[in-house]
């Protein structure tokens, strides 16, 4: 069984959601044989080098108050907690750029660690508050899940992949993703948000006795 998941390395709940479908993989475990790739999707495309502190850029983006980002973060905080992941938002204070982490990731893919580099990114962003467009930090994080440092660093030093980047964010725009995590399952059914483990096992289980 195929499975695409669109998502972006700043977006909590694509945090959840991969929590969530991981759990809902061990528990189907080999009944149910997965083929995961991970795609690029950019919830702030245009964030410049700098980033943006958090508050500020949901308060312009969705219009949040305070109040509701408290409320959010505490939901998002229960979540985690329940899927094995801790949010600690005292230290992810801002917002940044992940284009060039979605390079690494597809250079990753071809590395066989993708999976792995994906969930080390999502603990250095969220867990331990550390800057996901930072070359540093890429490279540091790179090299945490057994990839070499130094071809992570000729990589973001280049331009390497960025074409390759583009045209996947294009892709699955072009499908109508405009909101993320979006799980696509044999490349015909669709499974968006931070869904529970419950959600994800059953759509497995009833596609997989469908295909069989």
């Amino acid at each position: 069984m195929k499975i695409d998941f669109v998502s972006d390395v700043s977006c909590p709940w694509c945090a959840v959601g991969l929590k969530s479908l991981e759990m809902a993989l061990a528990r189907v475990g080999p009944d149910v044989p997965v083929d995961l790739h991970f795609q690029p999707f950019e919830l702030n495309p245009q964030m410049g080098p700098e980033g943006q502190d958090m508050v500020e850029h949901i308060t312009q983006k969705y219009g949040s108050s305070a109040a509701d980002i408290a409320r959010s973060q505490e939901a998002l905080r229960a979540r985690g907690a329940a899927l094995g992941f801790q949010f600690d938002f005292q230290r992810r204070g801002r917002i940044y750029n992940t284009f060039d982490a979605h390079r690494l990731l597809h250079w990753a893919e071809a590395e066989g660690k993708q999976r792995a580099l994906k969930n080390a990114l999502f603990a250095a962003y969220f867990t331990e508050g550390r800057d996901p467009s930072n070359h540093d930090v890429l490279v540091s994080v790179a090299g945490s899940v057994g990839l070499d440092e130094a071809r992570a660093r000729q990589i973001l030093a280049s331009d390497e992949f960025a074409a390759a980047v583009r045209e996947r964010e294009r892709f699955y725009t072009g499908l109508g993703i405009h909101a993320v995590p979006s799980v696509i399952i044999n490349d015909r059914h669709l499974i968006q948000g931070g869904q529970p483990p419950e959600v994800f096992e059953k759509a497995l289980r009833q596609l997989a006795a469908g295909d069989r």
